[in-house]
Order: C-alpha cells, then structure tokens, then sequence
C-alpha cells in the first residue's frame, strides 16, 4: 500500500487547534506580569497602628527597581495625598530601599500607600497597603483593581513579547537553515518568503512594545501608546534602549537577507559562493547575538546573581532556540511547499539540531539553578511548575525529533532524488513546448481562450508535482513529524515566552515574607476565639476561659472573656488580667485589663493589635486572695 502525507490544510490545522487550545491554556492561566523585584518590607508595616505619625513611609524591595516623582503615593484617609512627593534613595550596599516624606500634622486614621514601579528585569509591580496612626479609621480611597502591566495593555504587549520571539527564532534560525543545511534553498521562493516574513514579524512587534512601553509600565491606558513625551521616557529607559538597539541591528539583518537571497543565491562559482557563505556566516552570527543580547541586557539574565555570566549563556540559549525551532519552521515549509528537499539537507539539519540541544541543556542547567535556587523552589512557585513543564515538552520536542531522524534516514538517496528532480524538469520543460503551439493556435482565434488553457495547464503541472511529491512515504512520514515537532514547539516557545514574565522561584522565596508583609493580612479577618482550661489548686479553683477577640486583627478590637466552671455553668472571679506579646518584634507584653459585665463575663474594648504575627495570649486568672495561676496560648493575627 502506497503512504500518501496528509494534506496540510487538514493536518496543519488539526495541529494548530491543538497548540492554539495548550497556547491559550497558558496564557489564561498567566498572572499579568508577575511581579520579578519583590517588596520584601515596609516602615511602618502593613496593617500596623502606630502612636504618632511618622515622618517618612519606607519600601524595602528583593531588588533594584526605578522610581520616579509617584512611585510611591501615601493617601490619608479622605484620599488626598499625605506625602511630600520626595522620593528618597536610602539604598545601601545589598539592601534595595526607598522613602517619600510625609506632610507634618497629619491627624489620625488609616494611610493609605500605593506603589508602582519597574523591576530592574524590565517587567512593572505595583501594591498597595495600610497602617493608621492613632487608631484605624474609615477610608475612602479606591485602590485599583487591577495590577501593573495588566489589562487590555499588557495582553498586547504579552501577545508582542512572544511574536517576538517567534520572528526572532524564524529569522535566525531560517537563515542558519540555508546557510548550514541547504544552501540550494536561497533561491527557493517559499523559504525565502518565510524568513523574510520573520524579520517582518520580529520588527513590527519590537514597534509595538516600544509604543506599549509606557502605557504597559504607567497608566495602562491604550491611548497612551501615541504620547511623545511618554515615548520619549521610555527611550531613556534601559528596556526602551534595547529596543531601539533592536531595531538598528534589525536594519542590519534587513541587508543579511537581501545579500543571502540575492547575490548569494545567483552565484554559481562554488569558490565565490563558498566565500560569501563565511561572510554572511561570521556577519550574521554577530547581528543575531546582538538581537539576543537585547534580551539578555533587559530582562532576567541582567539582574540577581552572577548576571556577567547569565547574559552571555541567556545570548546562547537563544541563539541554540532560534537555530532549531526557527530552523524547523523553514524545514516544515520546504517539505510542503519546495518542488524537493535533499537527504543531504535533512540530515546536515539534523546535526545541527542536537547540537542545538546540547546547548539547550546545558545553558538550561545553569538558568534553572540560577533562577529557582532550590528543589522547593522547583516545585511550589510558578516559575518552578511552569519550568518542569518547559523541561517536559523539550523531552517530547527530542522524542519527536528521534521519529523524524529515523524517517530521514529512510529517505531516497541524494542521487535517486536529483534523478526524480531532474525527470519533472524534463516533464515541465516539455509540456510547455506543446502549450505554446496549443495556445498559439488559441491565440489567434480567441486570446481569452489562450489565456484560460494557460491557466489551467499551469495547475495540472502543478497538481502533477504534487501527487509525484506526496508518493514518497518516506518523505510522507518525515513531514508528518516534523509539523508535530512544530506544533509542540509551538506550545514550548508559549510557555519560554510565560517564563520571562514569571517572578523566578528564588526571587519568590527569598521575599517570602515580604509578600506577605505587601500583601493581604496574613490569615483572613475572623474573631480569634480560644479555649483555656485552669486550675488555680485552692476551692472552686478549676474551671475554663473562653477568649474572643473580635475581628482578630490589626487595630482596635473587641475582647469578651467568660469564665465558667467545668459543668458549663459561669464563675465568679475575683479577677482576671490579660497580656500581649509579639516575641518574633519583641512587642510587649501589652496589658490588657477587662471590666466585669456580669458574673462570670469580663470585657474590654479598643484593644489595640499593632502589627500583624503570631501574637501570644496570656491570661491571669484569680479564684481567691491567694490562688491565681497565668496560662496562654499562640494564635496568628492578620
């Protein structure tokens, strides 16, 4: 039975669903530009009540980040600012710390502090908190509710990000492909068109971040995008320079593919050709590092640790992805739309593939250390779990890529397929001899007739091409793997692309307590309510408290205590004390001394919890003139 490939309208489109359905999983269930400098504290704290006000609102952050004029914004309780608008470096060797002044007089309530900035990895945070002076109190302000880099804004630019990457891996890796593997192909049309359209694509997205820059990194307002002065903030900007660089060294592979589609695929010197292959090699090796090297200069690999030896490896993890993905994106498009692509090409691919892997693994090895830092890491942070899946579709990518290799080497010799070329050459070459007498003869009767037979001769030919191509079971298979290598490639590039925007696992759990500190409380507001068996030894002596603390969070709360006998039934103490301590800040003891409502009920209002922790609750209870006994428990306060 002959093996036909499938068509690639049906294929292709069963293959891209499926990757467009993973691809879409991804990115729904990607944060919006997680957060890569992490706020790891603050002074004052979150949630914290402090007697006076203080003259200044400190931001600790896991790494650098830049301020401007409204970085940090402090609200008072009506929404107009409290601070001076300031903003203070008091960074100091590893420590990564700003402050904004606040105004004198301030009176009491609730303070609002809202923050925006950009990470030193380009990607922009933002949070809010509170704390109150005196005693917490109503606020009016809105925070927002949606996070920097999100919205409508930072779908484009996420969209742009990883089309970006794409035209990039097109780009490098199409023309790596004719250079290395198959240099025959700089003259055919449809390989031609693929790596211009990746330069195309590579351009065009590198524009629109450039304008999404800075509504992606300010207001996230889409009108935004065309403000010349918010454009012109951007340009001064680290990440804005690397697109700009991009660009430039963009107008220089614009030149690298003309030369590579024009004077090197008319030369028929095999010297000549040979010595512009080293040239356009040793020339187009340096504008791709460059390209890479705007990534490595702007994003993860510039900042953390050991950052020298990150944006070298982080250049040559992309160039190793641009030369096989891109490479197979043009191999795919050559097996489906070249008249015929050589064992020898295939194979030469082939090699430059695992040594594309190889490189893979072992820049991969070394990113993955650097940016989770731990086995806990690997597994309960995002970036872990979405690094383990990367690591298993690039185990897929090399399995399918070990099916394609065993089907290259079941591919006709060279020789027999330049014999098949040769054969449908001599057909083509043939079959117009006997049109044009047929057309002529048209021609002189009827020129729309001509026409029409020229056309449809043209398609038979083409359809004849066609089925003599797709008769090759061999080559039938190899297109079949090789578009399944693509459609996983796919997905992987979605999931690289998810990564860079990802806070990497170390960066997560070193300020893990600063997450905590920037974030929600802790444990949600709820009453605390313990129970405390005592026994004081003397007559009536046993029995057990119950404690409420009511909302059992930082602020004023409400604290109701009943005493009762071990049948349930109320005691009548004589009395009862109570204390507050936050060992991990050395805060207190804080005395606590309820009022007796009725027998066995003691209250106390306004109790003031000045910072959220694991506070722990002393109670002193008193049966007789001698017989007292103090008995306590730890709880976690929000």
């Amino acid at each position: 039975m002959t093996t036909t490939a499938p068509r690639l309208g049906t294929a292709l489109a069963r293959l891209l669903i499926l990757a467009a359905a993973l691809l879409g999983t991804l990115l729904a269930g990607a944060a919006p530009a997680s957060a890569h400098a992490a706020l790891t504290g603050s002074d004052p704290k979150d949630g914290a009540v402090v007697a006076s006000a203080p003259k200044e609102v400190n931001l600790t952050f896991s790494e650098q980040v830049a301020m401007s004029a409204d970085s940090i914004r402090v609200l008072d309780p009506a929404g107009r600012r409290a601070d001076t608008g300031e903003i203070r470096d008091l960074c100091s060797g590893s420590v990564v710390r700003y402050g904004v002044g606040l105004r004198a007089g301030l009176p009491d309530g609730t303070y609002t502090v809202a923050w925006q900035t950009v990470s030193a990895d380009s990607h922009p945070i933002s949070g809010a908190f509170t704390f109150s002076i005196g005693a917490p109190s109503t606020t009016s302000v809105a925070l927002p509710d949606r996070s920097a880099g999100g919205g409508i804004v930072g779908t484009l630019y996420g969209i742009a990000r990883y089309v970006s990457y794409a035209g990039f891996a097109i780009l490098v890796g199409g023309g790596a492909f004719v250079l290395a593997c198959w240099p025959r192909g700089a003259s055919v049309r449809p390989v031609q068109q693929t790596v211009v359209r990746g330069w195309l694509t590579l351009t065009g997205a590198t524009l629109v971040m450039l304008l999404l820059r800075n509504p992606y990194t300010g207001s996230g307002e889409l009108s935004d995008a065309f403000d010349l002065a918010g454009l012109k903030a951007v340009l001064e900007t680290k990440t804005g320079a690397a697109l700009t660089s991009r660009l430039l060294l963009l107008g220089a592979a614009a030149l690298f593919v003309a030369v590579l589609f024009g004077a090197y695929a008319r030369r028929t010197d095999p010297k000549e050709k040979k010595d512009l292959a080293f040239g356009l090699g040793i020339g187009g090796t340096v504008v791709a590092a460059g390209i890479a090297g705007t990534w490595a200069l702007a994003e993860h690999a510039s900042t953390g640790i050991q950052p020298g030896v990150a944006m070298p490896v982080d250049i040559l993890h992309l160039l190793a992805v641009a030369a096989w993905l891109g490479g197979l994106t043009v191999l795919l498009v050559s097996l489906y739309r070249a008249p015929s692509v050589p064992r020898s090409a295939v194979e030469r691919f082939s090699k430059v593939a695992f040594g594309s892997v190889a490189v893979l693994v072992a820049t991969g090895i070394y990113q993955s250390w650097r940016q989770v830092g731990s086995w806990s890491a690997l597994t309960g942070t995002r970036y872990g779990q979405l690094l383990l899946v990367k690591i298993g579709l690039m185990c897929v990518l090399v399995g399918i890529a070990w099916i394609s290799r065993r089907w290259t080497r079941r591919l006709a010799d060279p020789a027999t397929a330049e014999e098949a070329v040769d054969a449908e050459e001599t057909k083509a070459e043939a079959a117009p001899e006997e049109a044009v007498e047929e057309t002529a003869d048209a021609a002189a009767v009827d020129p729309e007739r001509a026409a029409q037979l020229a056309r449809q001769q043209a398609a038979v030919a083409t359809a004849r091409r066609k089925r003599e191509r797709d008769a090759d079971p061999e080559r039938a298979g190899l297109r079949r793997s090789v578009l399944t290598e693509a459609a996983v490639a796919v997905v992987l590039l979605a999931v690289t692309t998810v990564l860079t925007s990802t806070e990497p696992g170390r960066t997560e759990e070193e300020a893990g307590t600063g997450t905590a500190a920037a974030g929600p409380a802790a444990v949600p507001d709820r009453p605390v309510d313990i129970r405390l068996p005592f026994d004081t030894g003397g007559v009536d002596g046993k029995g057990v408290v119950r404690l409420s603390l009511d909302p059992g969070r930082t602020g004023a709360n409400a604290l109701h205590i009943f005493v009762e006998r071990p049948n349930g039934k109320p005691l009548d103490v004589p009395e009862i004390k109570v204390a507050l301590t936050l060992e991990a800040k050395d805060v207190g003891p804080l005395p606590v001394a309820p009022d007796r409502i009725q027998t066995g009920h003691w209250s106390a209002s306004g109790v003031q919890i000045p910072m959220p922790g694991e506070w722990r609750i002393q109670v002193t209870v008193r049966t007789s003139e001698i017989d007292q006994t103090t008995i306590d428990k730890n709880v976690k306060i929000g």
